[in-house]
């Protein structure tokens, strides 16, 4: 019986770690954090950026799983929204800067000069759909 718990309890954190390995790396590959640090030239900090990503990965894990909870902690809430949804959208448009999803897209429907209202109307979009989630509750 113990050793059925052991192994289950090895392979689901074996996963675990590679899942969050594979996640890690394809955020760090994607070059946010370090376009981040080239644009605010700040590149001597790199490493500190991604240990920064890895840690709140794994610190956000810990809360999750283990149900920790910070005393007085609500006013937290918004600014981990915040910065949740700033991190979230640098990600999507690293993600579809690789990809050139954008550049074919506009050029094909020729949108050129609404490209800045496209962009506030989707960072509006993800910031009013934070709101309600969080506003609504888990």
């Amino acid at each position: 019986m113990w050793v059925s718990q052991i192994l289950l309890a090895v392979i689901g954190l074996s996963a675990g770690f590679t899942v969050a390995a594979g996640l890690f790396s394809f955020i760090i590959s994607l070059g946010v954090v370090s376009d981040f640090a080239d644009r605010t030239h700040t590149g001597e900090h790199l490493m500190l950026y991604e240990n920064s990503v890895a840690l709140g990965g794994i610190l956000g894990n810990i809360f999750v799983i283990y149900g920790i909870s910070i005393p007085n902690g609500e006013w937290l809430v918004p600014v981990f929204g915040i910065f949740a949804g700033i991190f979230a959208g640098c990600w999507a448009m690293a993600l579809a800067e690789i990809l050139n999803v954008f550049p074919i897209f506009v050029r094909r429907i020729k949108l050129l000069k609404s490209i800045p209202y496209i962009i506030v109307g989707m960072a509006l979009g993800r910031g009013i759909g934070a709101l309600i989630f969080f506003y609504n509750g888990w």
